[in-house]
């Protein structure tokens, strides 16, 4: 039996603020959308430029979702590989994200979505020479 991954779904509490996040700090696309009166909640899909094999898809309740955790770690988290980890870091804390575990090798950090979900960012190819602050800046939080 053949088996194909199609795409993760992470519940959101605000739309706005998560597609704040993914698309425009992210820079995921949006590819797919789609709403449901009936059901009433948004379903939006994202991939990465050139990626659409491979979307997280985030669903959005129109009435709310307080059942949401306060902590999402029993989902595990969500990576992605960037061109540049320590340019992506610097341009996530500019706009307010925390760096829970900052990219001390070069190679691999985690940040947290506005919903509490996990992402890890790795390196793509080799790991970038470690340097400052990076190299010294503690955990926030965990990740």
């Amino acid at each position: 039996m053949k088996i194909k991954y199609l795409h993760t779904m992470v519940r959101v509490k605000d739309l706005d603020t998560s597609l704040r996040f993914y698309r425009d700090l992210l820079g995921l696309e949006e590819i797919r959308r789609s709403d449901s009166e009936k059901g009433r909640f948004t379903l939006i899909f994202l991939a990465p430029p050139g990626q659409h094999e491979t979307p997280i898809e985030l669903t959005y309740n129109w009435d709310g979702d307080e059942g949401l955790p306060s902590d999402s770690r029993h989902f595990g988290h969500l990576a992605y590989g960037v061109e540049n980890i320590y340019d992506l870091c610097q341009y996530l804390m500019d706009n307010g994200v925390t760096i829970n575990r900052p990219p001390r090798d070069g190679h691999m950090a985690f940040v947290r979505s506005p919903d509490n979900v996990s992402i890890e960012l790795l390196q793509t190819g080799d790991s970038l020479p470690p340097r400052e602050p990076w190299a010294s800046m503690p955990n926030r939080g965990h990740w």
